[in-house]
């Protein structure tokens, strides 16, 4: 183990947590939840990965309307919660720690993927640009979402909330919002896709209050030591329009007031971010900063010797290396991901990657 890299292999608190390295499991959707539920792919799939200091769960839907793929868990019903307590049991007998990630779609989404009665919501009745995959009938384009009123905001935070506690029933250590990647919340963020005249639209300010609203919410219900975000400014993914003039701002005003809610990190994609943008952030957040982009042993630990995060995530290289933290640590060579597998059911690109 070359010896600058040691502080990524060394433990850290996250709130009442003790994780054994600062190495965590990224979330990675991987479309393997046959009918919404976790199965027993899943079970192995999770714990096989515990040597992580941390693991984030794939994105998991809090309601019907957000399972806008195809095969994504949720855990909104006591099947699904059963279904990650046997994941939860799984990667704690192995000395694991694990957060869920809580993944509404929003307008990423298509009605074949949905179950009966749900609907395709959003900020406003702004389609994204794109396709989305379908089982049913393949490739379709993403359609014009229903404008969520503003009546039904405290009904969709309550979603959440409940979705929550249910994580804490199956066991997990902590919840993160997902709040990145043009997914709901970040739509409600984004000047593109929110075009309200409520006090949910207009400024920054008010583009920003649905995410704090939830935070606050989620917070109040199972602890801030429980509750982390995710969030990805000046990301175009998902259709959403970056907004040169104010995002520094809005995304700095928005770590002042996850600051005042108490998450317990802020899980900050790196591809886009500008390093003034994360300075700001830091200075306006008083908790752990994870970062996320391509990174490898000898960048990690250079950023956090370097105090622009406490942790970070991995994302391909975690799936496609079960024991990525020891590959790391003994500079062993690192298999690469298949992405032709990445989203297809079954153990092909998922459970057959090889341990050392």
């Amino acid at each position: 183990m070359q010896t600058n890299n040691e502080i990524l292999f060394s433990g850290f608190s996250l709130g009442p947590l003790t994780l054994k390295n600062r190495a965590v499991m990224a979330p990675m959707t991987r479309c393997r939840a046959i009918g919404n539920v976790p199965n027993e792919l899943m079970v192995k799939y999770y714990s096989d990965r515990a040597n992580a200091g941390l693991i984030i769960t794939e994105g998991v839907s809090p309601s019907p309307d957000g399972l806008g793929y195809a095969r994504i868990p949720g855990i909104f019903s006591e099947a699904q919660t059963a279904g990650w307590k046997a994941v939860t049991d799984a990667v704690h007998a192995k000395g694991g720690k694990i957060f869920i990630q809580l993944m509404h779609t929003g307008r990423v989404s298509h009605p074949l993927n949905l179950p009966e009665g749900a609907k395709v919501v959003g900020p406003s009745a702004i389609a994204a640009a794109g396709d989305m995959w379908t089982d049913a009938q393949g490739m379709q384009p993403m359609p014009t979402p229903e404008a969520i009123p503003t009546t039904e905001i405290p009904a969709l935070i309550q979603e959440y909330v409940q979705a929550a506690k249910n994580a804490m029933t199956a066991g997990f250590d902590g919840v993160e919002i997902h709040a990145a990647n043009g997914y709901l919340p970040m739509q409600f963020l984004n000047i593109g896709s929110n075009q309200r005249t409520d006090q949910y639209g207009g400024s920054y300010e008010n583009r920003n209050r649905f995410v704090l609203e939830l935070a606050q919410a989620m917070v109040a219900a199972i602890g801030k030591e429980h509750v982390g975000i995710r969030l990805s400014p000046f990301n175009p993914y998902n259709d959403m329009t970056p907004d040169a003039q104010h995002e520094e701002a809005q995304f700095t005003a928005l770590a002042q007031g996850l600051n005042e809610a108490g998450v317990c990190y802020i899980h900050l994609l790196g591809f886009a971010l500008t390093p003034s943008l994360l300075q700001s952030m830091r200075a306006a957040y008083n908790g752990p900063i994870m970062l996320n982009g391509g990174y490898d042993a000898t960048r990690a630990a250079a950023d956090i010797s370097e105090g622009k995060a406490e942790l970070i995530s991995f994302g391909n290289t975690f799936l496609s290396n079960p024991d990525l933290v020891t590959r790391m640590q003994q500079g062993a060579a690192l298999t690469p991901a298949n992405p032709d597998t990445f989203y297809t059911p079954g153990e092909v690109g998922y459970n057959d990657y090889a341990t050392l």
